[in-house]
């Protein structure tokens, strides 16, 4: 066996470390330090793939890898940082006694059984090898864990009394889970060829969604998630014959 036959799967492996990280920082109620390792494990998650197409050595063990990395840093992180926003707006702490409250932020899991579906529905579905159908696991985690960095970072009390409300983070928990398994195509990001005609869709996100991030820094990023979904479901009426 060759070194670089493991390189994508320990690359795949850092990813899980990773979540397993931000696991650690969610319970601290570190957000921005959480937000930081899921970016990083989604970026390595990226490069997994990319280094087993350069050195053919994909393989169904690396794609069964891939899902179950992706379930910890994109299912179980949001899943956790949803929980603790939850019990945040009911004013409890995880040490508090168990009530019906305490019970009801156990709902913010619902991202993680979403996420769980969508990776195993992934791995078998072959109509999503150059586009998506449903939001992503990783683009999901990101807006999910961008929600407590806009409470911390952006001055607007209208912005924090509806994050702050446990009836909005459910109905966040409830439509990710949804968004991450509908049969909405999502256009793709991947740049094939350097020609403006057949990637001008492309272009225009990533023009839009850097605007977004420096004039709004924070707000910016959970913007662009919805900005992207909106984006290709206009995209696909407007195709549409």
């Amino acid at each position: 066996m060759t070194i670089k036959k493991h390189i994508p799967n320990i690359i795949t492996l850092l990813n899980l470390f990773c979540g397993c990280i931000a696991l650690t920082f969610v319970v601290q109620q570190e957000a921005e330090m959480a937000f930081y390792f899921v970016c990083l494990g989604i970026f390595l998650d990226f490069f997994d793939g990319f280094f087993a197409r350069l050195f053919k050595v994909s393989s169904p063990l690396g794609l069964q890898l891939d899902s179950l990395a992706d379930m910890v840093t994109s299912g179980v992180v949001p899943g956790l940082t949803l929980f603790y926003m939850m019990l945040n707006a009911f004013g409890l702490q995880l040490s508090d006694p168990f009530t019906v409250e305490y019970a009801l932020a156990f709902l913010g899991f619902l991202v993680t059984l979403g996420s769980c579906y969508r990776l195993a529905n992934f791995n078998i579905d072959t109509r999503q090898t150059d586009s998506f159908i449903g939001l992503p696991t990783p683009a999901n985690a990101l807006f999910i864990l961008s929600l407590p960095l806009v409470i911390q970072h952006v001055d607007s009390f209208m912005l924090f009394e509806i994050l702050s409300n446990y009836w909005v983070l459910l109905a966040i928990a409830i439509g990710s889970a949804y968004i991450l398994n509908a049969e909405i195509p999502l256009f793709s990001l991947k740049v094939k060829k350097m020609s403006f005609k057949e990637n001008k869709l492309t272009f225009f996100f990533l023009v839009v969604s850097l605007l977004l991030l420096v004039g709004l820094q924070f707000l910016g990023l959970p913007l662009v998630i919805l900005f992207y979904v909106l984006l290709s479901i206009v995209t696909n009426k407007w195709q549409k014959p």
